[in-house]
């Protein structure tokens, strides 16, 4: 059975210090970290991410299979 509860995607913390470091030139501070925490979900576009690759990589794979 499929476990609907695996993640698909995440972002953790070290992809957001690397992001900070090559963009500010300094790790963020923990009260920093905590506030990307709880506003970086509002940043993306979750459903339209997941259409995308809907329509991008599977439809189009179903609609105009490989020919190998």
């Amino acid at each position: 059975m499929l476990d609907t509860s695996k993640d698909i995607y995440s972002i953790n913390i070290e992809d957001v210090q690397n992001v900070a470091e090559e963009e500010l030139g300094r790790e963020l501070s923990e009260s920093e970290l905590k506030i990307i925490e709880d506003k970086i979900g509002d940043y993306i576009d979750w459903y339209g991410a997941i259409y995308s690759a809907i329509q991008n990589e599977v439809l189009n794979v179903t609609e105009h299979p490989s020919s190998e």
